[in-house]
């Protein structure tokens, strides 16, 4: 009963107060001369083949847990443990190959092309070799699994789950890291088109593993991650090809020795890549130990814990999308000299990102019974689930602006600052208040869910002063 007045309350009002919000923060970003259509343009034409590309990679994993669903509710929770094991250790690798894209971005906006292709050089060789520590430390990462105080069926499941998809690491950061250099020069749609390819193949391939249909042995979760497998293999070929075959490409000698190290460049590649990849994964790690807590609570909360994420995963790669327009242009604007349209390149991202955070989070509110009926017909999770999207609606714009806000400090090539801010907001505030809300007042999944919401509501505020604090300093500076 309390949380349906809770639900009608939200549903009555939040949408007046997150229109409220979106005029006030345009009203004053435009006050500030920091908004034009210009940028606007600019800023969308490079974010929408981003965010659908993110949305491609993302979709991916929503297809697996539709497809999965259908197994068992087992299988299913066996997935949300796994996902979030996973990309606890891969987004270490996955911030490394982020570094590529402002250093090249910044080395574009000088027109400095040579540049360009060193740096992608050297990203290569940083990534080939971290990602196979990353496999080796996932592969073994599955034996600890047995101890993570899981149902035993649902442990079985996501030990060779996760084991399967350690081998699918390799190619995964080999076609993150072409896809940032490619970014980095403003070519964002290849990499969009690949993942939307990349999406057929993955759901023919679960169809053929998953079930066994057409000869194949049905292999439930396991088939999952051998179509996740070929489906990354299959990506990390179609970008090397592309890469080397594109016109538009020759200008900047792409690759010819192959086999030279630049330590500069490789210092500064690690120097923005591993502080990125740690504040990745204190995130997803904050996530990932939630979701540990919610299998406390039981198979039941933890499906519907996957539903949710699912979800709102869907609109945060696209809000990635945005971020990473904003590292591009405020990287290309750090490249020119061009003070002025730092900041303006940073705060249009911001606003994008909170006018499509406030339709998400009116999309959760009016849908949020609808969405989790598309995974499972299990009564008991959809409840579960509905009410979470009600939390997820309330933190859609904190989320984005924290994505966003990591975006263009990164353009900045400011990572140390953030690092520290992230661990804060997480593991200081979010983390303690998992504990204290979920089990000390027995709020359950729901309060597990709230505290989240205090971490990425700090999270994003931190982020955005930081910016606009940094950029004032550029230009202060420079104006002395």
């Amino acid at each position: 009963m309390f949380f349906s007045k809770i639900n009608l309350l939200i549903k009555t009002d939040l949408t007046k107060i997150y229109f409220l919000f979106l005029s006030t923060i345009s009203f004053i970003l435009y006050g500030k001369g920091l908004l034009s259509k210009t940028d606007f343009k600019e800023t969308i034409k490079l974010a929408w083949p981003v965010s659908l590309g993110q949305l491609g990679h993302v979709t991916l994993g929503v297809v697996d847990s539709v497809m999965v669903g259908q197994v068992g509710t087992d299988s299913l929770a066996a997935s949300s443990l796994v996902n979030g094991l996973f990309f606890l250790v891969i987004v270490l690798g996955i911030g490394m190959t982020m570094a590529t894209t402002p250093l090249v971005s910044i080395a574009k906006g000088e027109n400095n092309f040579s540049r360009c292709s060193k740096i992608f050089k050297q990203s290569i060789i940083v990534n080939f070799v971290f990602s196979v520590l990353l496999t080796f430390i996932v592969y073994y990462l599955s034996f600890l699994i047995p101890f993570l105080n899981q149902p035993e069926r649902v442990a079985v499941l996501a030990e060779s789950y996760l084991k399967i998809l350690s081998y699918s690491i390799i190619p995964f950061l080999l076609f993150q890291t072409y896809r940032q250099y490619v970014e980095g020069l403003s070519i964002t749609k290849p990499p969009m088109y690949i993942a939307i390819a990349a999406n057929i193949i993955n759901f023919f391939g679960n169809w053929l593993l998953i079930y066994g249909n057409l000869g194949f042995n049905a292999m439930g979760l396991d088939g999952a991650g051998y179509s996740t497998l070929f489906t990354r293999l299959f990506m990390a070929i179609t970008i090397i090809i592309y890469v080397k075959k594109a016109k538009k490409l020759k200008q900047f000698s792409t690759i010819k020795n192959f086999i030279s190290f630049d330590l500069k460049i490789i210092k500064k590649i690690i120097a923005i890549g591993l502080p990125s990849g740690l504040m990745y994964a204190l995130e997803v790690g904050a996530f990932a130990f939630s979701a540990i807590m919610v299998g406390w609570l039981g198979s039941i909360q933890l499906a519907a814990h996957q539903i949710a994420i699912s979800l709102a995963s869907i609109f945060y790669m696209i809000i990635l999308g945005i971020s990473a327009a904003g590292t591009i242009r405020v990287g290309n604007a750090m490249g020119e000299k061009n003070k002025s349209n730092i900041r303006k390149a940073g705060f249009t991202a911001v606003l994008l990102g909170v006018i499509f955070m406030t339709l998400s989070g009116i999309t959760f509110i009016l849908l949020n019974k609808f969405f989790p009926s598309l995974y499972v017909t299990n009564n008991e999770v959809i409840e579960v689930a509905s009410n979470l999207l009600i939390i997820a609606a309330l933190f859609q714009i904190s989320d984005g602006i924290q994505a966003i806000g990591l975006g263009i400090l990164r353009g900045l090539t400011d990572v140390k600052v953030p690092l520290v801010i992230t661990f804060i907001a997480y593991w200081v505030f979010a983390i303690p208040f998992v504990y204290i809300l979920g089990f000390k007042l027995r709020f359950g999944v729901i309060g597990i869910w709230s505290a989240l919401l205090i971490g990425l509501t700090i999270a994003a505020i931190l982020f955005f002063v930081r910016f606009n604090k940094k950029t004032k300093q550029i230009i202060f500076v420079n104006n002395d």
